[in-house]
């Protein structure tokens, strides 16, 4: 099993395009096909757009290589607040397996599987 750790903030599309590339980069070295890592990376990227959404700053992504790929999002400071994230959630629940985690009714966690 290999684990690799991220943190990057949420307020620059920049740092959500560097978290995409390090999605794409622990894939590729799982050997995932093409498409399957695409989806994996849009699935990373509405992940962070609903933490930003709920009200976090900042997001570490903890990314794991077992017989799968996946990843814990992790939504860390700002001033969380209930967020609009229906259509991501669908979208997400569409390309891959997914949990998440709330605390008072506040997504603070989404953990995606390939």
């Amino acid at each position: 099993m290999k684990n690799f750790t991220v943190e990057f903030y949420l307020s620059d599309s920049e740092y959500l395009t560097a978290l995409r590339l390090v999605a794409g980069a622990v894939c590729s070295v799982a050997d995932i096909d093409v498409d399957a890592l695409e989806d994996f990376k849009v699935c990373v990227t509405e992940s962070a757009n609903i933490l930003r959404n709920c009200g976090f700053e900042r997001v570490r992504a903890e990314f794991n290589i077992k017989k799968s790929v996946g990843v814990t999002l992790t939504g860390l400071d700002g001033e969380p607040k209930k967020g609009d994230s229906e259509l991501s959630l669908a979208l997400i629940g569409a390309l891959v397996e997914f949990t998440i985690s709330e605390k008072k009714g506040i997504i603070d966690r989404i953990t995606l599987t390939i």
